[in-house]
């Protein structure tokens, strides 16, 4: 397709105005409208300590890793949502509303009781973190949970946790209340500072938009690609934002599975895996992907879009046998994750194409699924080993095995030889000892910073092994 004709087309499917729309959202309260010109990449946070004046956010790693950027969102349903505005771009909270710690006050100034805590309970020392583990324990207050889990995305650089956590356990809950925010119309296209931001509000548009520019950075959570932006400080020319694309954001409950949209953040698809029946062991292992902050941003999409080895989403995909749905210009086609993934961060997107949806299979309720993480850390960190298995039982026998690793190659990837070793074999130790021994011949790790080939041979032989010490004597895993 000729350029001009691409050109054509994206407009058609967008309607796209002559004029070109403001970012508009709602912050701490109050609808404001930026300056036209003002470019739609630049980060949240750089907005709000500079343009905004609001220096309470503050930037400590530019990667989304230690929370000190954090800020909530406050959505229609009164839900808080925790999300780190070091990798927020304007362009993605465009008609949503911020909340930053310094509208956290009431009317009569007295401060909110997250901050009361935590001044109260000694929670705070040198200060440089505590905006954003306050923000944290603001969305906290809603959301509940651990507050171990609540804190994940927030380094201490004083070490303080006990303190923090203390406030967070004693801190009352707050009933979410639905919320009257102003009403921002949509904006299809956003520019200034030499940058052009689309969008497209339906899939057609969207595929258009990716027929017209082939070379734009397709952008939905931000929580990877986000980081060229914060910590490289990169400036793309064009971007294609995939959040107000309605047909990206279903979350679909069937019998026999679940139909999750690639822009559905993983906030939400934990939700469904931890109230869903056969989806424990995959909630288990989203509670470690990223952090509250992380969660609300990132996507399934994104985790299939960038292809790494150490997707933390990807081995239990594989494991599942999940599907991937893909629409492009020549209309839709589906494939198993396990074609789509198919190299070093390389899928099986063709040109104009983008991820619609994942079919994720209910696994039966007898069957024995886990999803195992090795890393340097317990919480928000990258995967050095990575397992998930998937098994059937007929009487004493394993009637399927499906078998997938992520960090131990240059892709996750299922690991035919160990599933080999499992399928028709007896339930026992010596069966996965020996599925142990055929799982090196499957992977290809690698030394880096994160741990040497030979630990993650050895770790990743083990994970399997100790799945049998779990799924037949738990009491003494």
């Amino acid at each position: 397709m000729r350029q001009h004709e691409a050109h054509g087309l994206a407009r058609a499917a967008l309607n796209v105005p002559d004029a070109i729309d403001s970012v508009a959202f709602c912050l701490n309260g109050e609808r404001i409208v930026l300056p036209s010109g003002t470019s739609p990449v630049t980060t949240l946070l750089d907005w709000l300590r500079g343009a905004g004046g609001l220096t309470g956010t503050k930037e400590g790693c530019a990667e989304g890793d230690c929370g000190a950027c954090t800020i909530a969102f406050e959505e229609p349903d009164g839900a808080r949502v925790a999300a780190n505005a070091c990798l927020l771009t304007l362009g993605q909270i465009h008609g949503r509303a911020v909340r930053t710690v310094e509208g956290l006050r009431d009317p009569s100034g007295e401060p909110h009781a997250a901050q009361d805590a935590i001044a109260t309970r000694n929670g705070t020392q040198c200060g440089f973190c505590t905006p954003g583990i306050v923000m944290t324990a603001w969305a906290h207050a809603v959301e509940g949970g651990n507050p171990h889990e609540a804190l994940a995305g927030n380094l201490c650089r004083c070490t303080g946790y006990r303190p923090i956590l203390d406030a967070f356990d004693r801190m009352p809950s707050e009933q979410p209340a639905p919320m009257d925010l102003p009403s921002i119309p949509a904006a299809p296209m956003l520019a200034g500072g030499g940058q052009v931001f689309h969008r497209p509000d339906s899939l057609a548009a969207l595929v258009a938009l990716r027929v017209a520019y082939p070379d734009a950075w397709l952008l939905a959570g931000g929580t990877d690609l986000g980081l060229r932006i914060s910590d490289h400080r990169e400036k793309p020319e064009r971007t294609i934002c995939t959040l107000a694309v309605p047909e990206l954001a279903v979350a679909e409950v069937f019998p026999d599975g679940m139909r999750i949209g690639a822009s559905l953040p993983y906030r939400r698809l934990l939700q469904l895996c931890e109230s869903e029946p056969g989806f424990a062991a995959f909630a288990s292992l989203l509670k470690r992907l990223g952090s509250r902050q992380i969660r609300a941003m990132g996507t399934l999409g994104g985790n299939l879009g960038t292809a790494s080895p150490i997707g933390d989403a990807l081995p239990p995909l594989l494991a599942l046998g999940a599907s991937v749905r893909l629409t492009g210009p020549d209309g839709e086609r589906e494939m198993m994750v396990e074609q789509f993934l198919t190299g070093y961060r390389r899928n099986a997107l063709t040109p104009g194409e983008v991820v619609r949806d994942v079919w994720l299979p209910r696994p039966p309720a007898e069957a024995r699924f886990a999803c195992e993480k090795l890393s340097r850390r317990h919480d928000q960190d990258i995967t050095a080993a990575g397992l998930s298995v998937l098994l059937t039982l007929d009487g004493d026998r394993i009637a399927t095995a499906r078998v997938a690793h992520g960090g131990l190659g240059p892709s996750a990837a299922r690991a035919t030889a160990a599933e080999a070793a499992l399928t028709g074999a007896s339930f026992a130790a010596a069966t996965f000892g020996h599925a142990a021994t055929a799982l090196n011949s499957d992977i290809a790790p690698l030394d880096d910073l994160r741990a040497t080939a030979a630990y993650r041979r050895r770790a990743a032989s083990n994970l399997l092994r100790r799945l049998w010490w779990q799924w037949s004597m738990p009491e003494a895993a």
